[in-house]
């Protein structure tokens, strides 16, 4: 009891400034060592860079083995279309809003490349044989899950 107190008073930061769920999630992302953090800048400038390069089909079709990799990963932890949406908002690819059971808003930076994100998760939805539909607004990209676990 005394040692738990302890790591609560040292971390109890981490505790006010973000929800529980999110805080685990980082956690295990980085201890597993496969995970990184990223200025937000950075990543936006390598999207950038790569929608401009002459050869951005290799990184597409990279991009879609990786996106399948996760969905193989995602799979074995019997994750649903809303748990995965809920894991990639916490590695602030956007900010999501349910708007129904089955229908989810994402709200993405405006410097965030849009499609790079509705890539990866059409990747990843039909890596796990989940049935979605992607709608792509201005801003935003709508997702409705027809089908998943």
């Amino acid at each position: 009891m005394r040692e738990s107190l302890k790591f609560f008073g040292k971390h109890k930061m981490l505790f006010e400034f973000a929800e529980s769920k999110k805080v685990y999630t980082h956690a295990e992302m980085l201890s597993a060592g496969e995970h990184v953090i990223l200025d937000i800048d950075h990543w936006i400038l390598f999207l950038n860079f790569i929608e401009t390069h002459p050869d951005k089909e290799k990184f597409w079709n990279f991009h879609k083995e990786v996106c399948r990799a996760h969905a193989e990963q995602f799979k074995h932890k019997l994750f649903n279309a809303e748990s995965i949406l809920r894991r990639l908002e916490i590695c602030n690819l956007f900010t999501m809003s349910k708007t129904s059971k089955n229908e989810f808003t994402l709200i993405l930076d405006q410097r965030h490349p849009k499609n790079s994100c509705a890539f990866e998760l059409e990747e990843i939805f039909a890596g796990m044989g989940f049935m979605v539909e992607i709608k792509d607004d201005f801003s935003k990209l709508r997702v409705k899950v027809i089908h998943d676990l």
